[in-house]
C-alpha cells in the first residue's frame, strides 16, 4: 500500500478492498495459520495481533485519504 490510489467511485473502493484484502491475508493470514499448525499460544496471539493490526492500518489509511479531500 504504498502507492497513492485514486478513489472517486464505490467500484474504486471495492477494487482497493479486495486488492488490500489479498494483501493482508497473504502476508498476515499466513502467519496466523503457520502459528496455530506449528506455535505456542504467545506465537498464535502475536499473529492474531498482527492481523489486526494490518486490518486496522489499512482502514485508517483510507479514512486518513478522505480526510484530505
Amino acid at each position: 500500500m504504498a502507492e497513492n490510489i485514486q478513489i472517486e467511485t464505490r467500484g474504486d473502493f471495492g477494487l482497493w478492498a479486495i486488492e488490500v484484502a489479498n494483501q493482508i491475508v497473504k502476508e498476515q493470514g499466513f502467519e496466523l495459520a503457520r502459528a496455530a499448525r506449528d506455535g505456542t499460544e504467545e506465537d498464535i496471539r502475536v499473529a492474531g495481533n498482527a492481523l489486526g493490526q494490518a486490518i486496522t492500518s489499512a482502514l485508517m489509511e483510507v479514512y486518513d485519504g478522505l480526510l484530505q479531500e
